[in-house]
């Protein structure tokens, strides 16, 4: 289990809420080849922390191959149109304990 992070609000949304650790490289991808020889052990292991509600969203509007080789960094992620409507919409919604 990761430790409870530091941060109180979602990287993506800014919102306070209750966060979950998204890899910024699925774990589904770290045994393939590629993923191996291209990364090293601590990068595969980074990540962000997101509420459940932006956690869901990257992973409905992505698969864990296009996270792990196009959308593999934060800067990336708020840069994706999809993630954009995400959050623009997600701002609006009560926050749920």
């Amino acid at each position: 289990m990761r430790k409870s992070p530091e941060i109180k609000h979602c990287e993506l949304c800014q919102r306070e809420a209750p966060l979950t650790f998204h890899h910024l490289i699925p774990r589904k991808v770290h045994r393939r080849p590629r993923f191996k020889k291209q990364y090293s052990t601590e990068e595969l292991q980074q990540g962000i922390w997101l509420c459940y509600p932006c956690h869901r969203a990257v992973h409905k509007f992505h698969d864990e191959m296009t996270l792990g080789q196009e959308l593999n960094s934060l800067e990336k992620l708020l840069a994706d149109p999809e993630v954009l409507r995400h959050i623009s919409w997600v701002k609006k919604q009560k926050i749920r304990q």
